[in-house]
């Protein structure tokens, strides 16, 4: 299926390989929408925009959701209006999503043939609407929802947003946590005290929003307000307000006395709930907004103190495995120091090369199995400036800053398949770990299908077995260890070749055509050039786990080269180095990037470090 990129196009649907357009006539279509992202069918449509699932081809067809800027307007000047709206939508995912694991992340924002579009996180579940649907909620149910939900419409008050539009089919229940997850952020809008009290662009949904949003007036109770809508509905199975066509003859609020039967409707149907329940939700349905609660975290705070006898989690973020006593281990000495030769090879901005030295280093080897070795290089300390000048890279790259890096050891090449078995037959410290788990099959290829969790098993075990201390380097550790003293865009100079890394090529980084380049992975130290270190395939081949929790820019991060604890999302970790499917650009010694930690997309391998004494 292609879809045609014309923005009036009343049908946009395509078969493959039609030259024009069958409903517009026009020839502004492709099969890919920015060469990567395939559309799979039509999800929904709204005045702004059309949904569509669609999968992005260069991260193995995972699924994804795409925006189309759809404007039902008339007007150079609404449509400009609308235009703004859906850009801003794209900010809020981007601010929000980046940040917690309850909102969709924005996964791309772009304009092509004349239309906008944003690529944003596929939530795979139901929405509370299809599920209220099928059966009422019970107390229990409502009481668990707000202790989930509550938290997210918390955050996004904290950061001085507006979702605006809180009801049943803009909430998913996920189905691999059971959290939900808020989503559409089209009519969201950022205020301040400042100008909280200012008339707005008025949008709402009948039923659902107050009086004073339905005059353009929003604050936090607005949508407390809706978020008790919304609970009531899904205790009572009715609408608040008739629907387009009159036939609800029982609705849940009655406009001409300004009342709320929800209770009534409940009576009827012989379901009772607690006194406390019943108080929360009243007042969130206040008509004033100062009668209502002002913030999510006093909601928070009424749930939790009342009799209601179940046990609430109050926790929005998902939570990772229990942790198990570690088996003591047992202090083996460190192995003599023996010294290695590598070539390190410089390259022009055209990727031809103009230097090669011969180098050494020291190193030790680590017996995992009787035919399984793992070398561990020595890294000497030092001080490097980290991430990137305003003019390369993303944001998430910047402030550069000064770290100092003690010395370490860390792993030759990323763990192969073959070290990865032979760590998985040792004994089990926190979980099991499968010994086959690479897409692509061979003993000396990295492994490249493992979860954060299961790369931090990984280390324990190898810690337990040796002694000294495996764990994934932070951040600073690696990219200190990648650039080895350089400062250009890779470590071989500003450009690459095929003969060099294994990506997919495709941008100015890559001096070859993405043909030459792979499309698998190779075995590691392949390429037969290292960087000043003496280590391999830094650049290229597979992403590799870092031990930091994800952080949108380096603004108070520590420089002492430690992993950075405070204030990122511990649910997502770092990334670094690229891949062999994924561009050069992200191969960059100072490209990051960050998968969450149960895997998510399962593309990722790791080399492991210990501190040296």
């Amino acid at each position: 299926m292609q879809i045609c990129q014309n923005p009036n196009c009343s049908n946009p649907f395509n078969p493959i390989g039609n030259r024009f357009c069958i409903s517009c006539g026009q020839t502004n279509f492709g099969q890919l929408l920015r060469n990567r992202y395939q559309v799979l069918r039509l999800i929904g449509e709204g005045g702004f925009s059309r949904t569509y699932a669609a999968q992005d081809v260069d991260r193995l067809d995972a699924p994804c959701v795409i925006k189309q800027f759809f404007p039902q307007v008339r007007g150079t000047g609404q449509r400009a209006k609308a235009a703004d709206f859906f850009k801003e939508e794209a900010i809020r995912l981007y601010e929000l999503g980046e940040n917690h694991p309850q909102i969709p992340r924005l996964l791309a924002y772009f304009e092509q043939a004349t239309s906008l579009y944003l690529v944003q996180e596929f939530i795979n579940g139901s929405t509370l609407l299809q599920e209220v649907q099928q059966k009422p909620y019970s107390e229990a149910q409502i009481r668990q929802l707000l202790a989930d939900l509550l938290p997210v419409i918390d955050f996004i008050h904290q950061n001085n947003i507006i979702h605006r539009d809180i009801k049943p089919e803009n909430i998913i229940r996920r189905d691999t946590d059971g959290k939900p997850v808020l989503i559409d952020f089209g009519g969201a809008k950022q205020v301040t005290q400042t100008t909280m009290g200012r008339q707005a662009t008025i949008i709402y949904t009948v039923g659902y929003a107050p009086t004073e949003q339905m005059a353009g007036f929003t604050c936090p109770a607005s949508d407390l307000y809706a978020l008790g809508v919304t609970c009531v509905r899904l205790l009572t199975q009715d609408l608040p307000v008739q629907d387009d066509y009159g036939q609800l003859n029982d609705p849940l609020y009655d406009p001409m006395n300004g009342e709320w039967l929800w209770q009534e409707r409940l009576e009827e149907k012989g379901i009772t709930i607690s006194d406390s329940l019943r108080k929360i939700l009243n007042k969130l349905l206040e008509h004033l907004p100062n009668d209502r609660y002002q913030s999510a975290a006093t909601v928070l705070e009424d749930l939790n103190s009342s009799d209601f006898p179940v046990a609430l989690k109050f926790s929005s973020l998902p939570q990772p495995p229990l942790a198990q006593p570690q088996p003591t281990k047992i202090i083996v000495p460190l192995p003599p120091l023996k010294t290695f030769d590598f070539y390190v090879v410089t390259v022009d901005t055209k990727g031809r090369e103009v230097n090669r030295d011969r180098l050494s280093a020291k190193y030790f080897e680590e017996e995992l199995s009787r035919n399984v070795d793992l070398e561990m290089v020595s890294i000497p300390g030092g001080k490097f400036l980290m991430g990137s000048p305003n003019l390369e890279g993303d944001a998430d790259e910047r402030p550069q800053h000064q770290v100092t890096i003690n010395p370490f050891f860390m792993g030759k090449y990323p763990i192969t398949q073959a070290q990865w078995k032979a760590v998985a037959a040792l004994p089990k410290v926190k979980q099991a770990l499968n010994p086959y788990p690479a897409k692509y099959k061979g003993a000396n290829l990295p492994v490249e299908n493992v979860s954060w969790y299961e790369a931090v098993e990984f280390c324990l075990r190898l810690s337990a077995k040796t002694g000294r201390d495996y764990r994934l380097p932070s951040e600073a550790e690696w990219e200190y260890a990648c650039r080895a003293g350089t400062t250009t865009s890779f470590h071989f100079g500003e450009a690459v070749t095929a003969e060099l890394i294994n990506c997919n090529g495709g941008d100015i980084y890559a001096v070859e055509p993405r043909s030459k380049f792979r499309r698998e992975t190779t075995n590691v130290g392949s390429f037969e050039v290292a960087n000043a270190f003496g280590l391999y395939d830094m650049h290229g081949l597979v992403w590799e786990w870092c031990a930091d929790p994800w952080h949108n820019n380096y603004v108070d991060a520590p420089n002492d080269g430690s992993v950075w604890e405070d204030g990122g999302d511990k649910h997502r970790r770092v990334l670094r180095g690229g891949s062999w499917n994924f561009s050069a650009e992200l191969c960059r010694s100072a490209s990051r990037s960050w998968n969450e930690v149960d895997g998510g997309l399962r593309i990722c391998g790791f080399r492991v470090v210990f501190s040296a004494e």
